[in-house]
């Protein structure tokens, strides 16, 4: 069994997905924990888009498919480490894709140039890691 996790795909399979496991399941738990004072920043920061009014149900969406996406990462790290499969990790890093591409549609609606920038390397890791799943 350690033998074939340390073999340079499976190591990679299992590293990045443990990323964006941590990167997801930090974000969604703090935004389930201080959902509060989360959707006053971002009432602030959408105060001028056309989103303004949607900030609420979208706050929503987001820390469901953030929690989701990384439940499916954590457990796609047991799955590819003691099952052999890739499954759900392919599930986790295809939603936090996903999830990364709907907070950059945010960020460009909110006129946050710089922030929409900032998570280009995030969905660069999801894409990496949606591909090494695939192989």
């Amino acid at each position: 069994m350690f033998e074939r996790l340390l073999d340079p795909w499976v190591c990679a399979q299992i590293l990045t997905t443990a990323l964006l496991a941590i990167c997801f399941l930090q974000s969604g738990i703090d935004k389930v924990v201080d959902f509060k004072g989360n959707l006053a920043w971002l009432n602030g920061h959408f105060a001028k888009s056309p989103l303004r009014a949607q900030v609420a149900p979208m706050l929503a969406v987001i820390t469901v498919l953030e929690c989701a996406a990384g439940a499916l990462c954590a457990a796609g790290v047991v799955q590819i480490a003691w099952m052999e499969a890739r499954t759900l990790a392919l599930y986790g890093a295809e939603l936090a894709a996903l999830n990364i591409v709907m907070l950059f549609f945010g960020q460009r609606m909110a006129k946050d140039y710089a922030g929409a920038a900032a998570l280009v390397p995030y969905f660069i890791v999801c894409i990496g890691t949606v591909l090494l799943l695939a192989r």
